[in-house]
């Protein structure tokens, strides 16, 4: 292989969080690296279009309604009577910029080439990079694949003005007083409760029997709860057969059951299709599923050895916390430098309103597999930072052993949920037990709080001398 101005040791397809950290963590170990992007979509989804820009909207829409205040104003209160599109949007925009420069610079200041493109596979070591003026070959002795994923749009869905897939949420238009959001999903679910938020009447229809089947029974039920306060409606195991829309814009969702029913808009938000069919992954001697994702190792190397993916062309979380270790443990195993490997460590947050976070194991699993265990729950209402924030129906679960008192998962909903989870997952990732807990002396008044009241609660549930 050449050693020319195109040759790298590492090039990664995708400037998303898998694709940044995967560049930075493998420049950081003196190789040369180059990521391949369109430089109008520097930061990929995550920043323009998924991650950044939802949460973005989540703090909008919490502030302009005065979501937070209402637990001390009452349920009418808003900080702004009529909410438009441009409300919501104004701090989108003002945040996604920032934080393309940011990552510009952190990729530059790393060394990293940006390649201005859309790439595709020529062969398992080179990538053709088409331009806005020009095409040009790069070489790679390692590619990391982080090229991210879109909205699945199937074509009976008639999109347009009234229809919409994830994607296209911030582009504009009035806020409808009533929105039906196909899929009950992380996405569906976070947009849904937004929508809720704001006072717009949702329906949400999934074909599953149940919501986010991987989160722990008691924290989805609680997120149920303070959706239909909201007045958000439910259909669940639901197949919608039809879309229609009408002539002045009203949509007709018929479902399986023979159910019928109308809205000013719908959300589709039912699952996401990867970047992978357009990178010509046979030329690599690669191939992806329906859904064009990549089967890896535990390292997240592909079935050719120099060829490594991360991110959402994987699958399942798919979320950007999770993606950017991916791509950095797939530049160091590449490169020699294995890190340790803990998927299972990894936090989950979900953006929704209430938002809920979550490590380790759940109720459901632990039941499972017949591991014995006791919970320990400290809710909002008796920790004083619910009450001046006004959120008093939050609610953090500790999970451990009866027997070792060791800390098997950690569960939250409500304020600073996916904040707080961090001193679960660190306790966790040090095998450490729901004592140390009890013995800790926490800030008061916070919500890190709740762990010593959750951890004496599980304690007093066991025979005496723990407490």
């Amino acid at each position: 292989m050449s050693t020319g101005a195109n040759h790298f040791e590492l090039v990664v397809i995708g400037s998303g969080p898998a694709g940044q950290k995967g560049a930075i963590a493998a420049a950081k170990l003196g190789r040369r690296v180059a990521i391949v992007d369109r430089r109008e979509r520097l930061g990929g989804m995550a920043l323009h279009i998924g991650t950044i820009p939802s949460k973005t909207l989540r703090e909008a829409v919490l502030y302009l309604t005065g979501y937070r205040q209402r637990a001390f104003y009452g349920r009418d209160y808003k900080l702004k009577e009529e909410i438009s599109s441009a409300d919501l949007m104004e701090r989108v925009s003002t945040v996604v910029n920032r934080e393309a420069a940011v990552i510009r610079e952190q990729l530059k200041r790393n060394g990293v080439r940006m390649l201005d493109g859309t790439a595709r596979f020529t062969s398992p070591h080179t990538l053709e990079v088409e331009g806005r003026h020009e095409t040009q070959t790069v070489e790679a002795d390692h590619v990391l694949i982080a090229s991210g994923s879109r909205a699945a749009r199937p074509s009976v869905i008639p999109f347009g003005e009234w229809v919409i897939d994830a994607d296209q949420i911030g582009q504009g238009g009035d806020i409808p007083r009533d929105l039906i959001v196909v899929g009950a999903g992380v996405i569906g679910l976070e947009y849904a409760s937004m929508a809720a938020a704001l006072g717009v009447k949702v329906t949400i229809i999934d074909q599953r029997p149940a919501l986010l089947d991987f989160v722990d029974h008691e924290i989805v039920e609680a997120l149920s709860y303070h959706m239909r306060r909201q007045e958000a409606v439910f259909r669940l195991g639901e197949k919608v057969t039809e879309v229609r829309v009408g002539e002045r814009g009203q949509v007709q969702v018929g479902l399986e059951s023979g159910k019928r029913l109308h809205a000013e808009g719908l959300l589709y938000a039912a699952g996401r299709r990867a970047n992978t069919d357009m990178l010509n992954l046979s030329a690599a001697g690669l191939a992806a599923d329906a859904r064009g994702r990549m089967e890896v190792n535990e390292h997240y190397q592909s079935a050719v050895e120099h060829i490594y993916a991360a991110g959402d062309c994987i699958g399942f979380p798919s979320l950007a916390a999770t993606s950017m270790e991916q791509g950095r443990l797939a530049a160091h195993h590449m490169f020699g430098r294995p890190a340790a490997v803990r998927p299972s460590l990894f936090p989950y947050g979900i953006y929704t309103i209430p938002e809920i976070s979550m490590v380790g194991r759940t109720e459901q699993e632990l039941t499972r597999d017949g591991t014995p265990y006791e919970a320990g729950v400290a809710r909002y209402e008796e920790i004083a930072k619910g009450q001046i924030v006004g959120d008093e129906t939050g609610m953090l679960k500790i999970l451990f052993h009866p027997d070792t008192l060791k800390v098997l998962g950690v569960h939250a909903i409500g304020e600073n949920a996916t904040e707080i989870i961090h001193i679960g997952q660190t306790l966790l990732a040090l095998g450490g037990t729901v004592e140390f807990f009890r013995d800790s002396v926490f800030n008061y008044p916070t919500f890190a709080e709740a762990y010593k009241v959750a951890a004496l609660n599980g304690l007093n549930k066991l025979r005496e001398g723990f407490i």
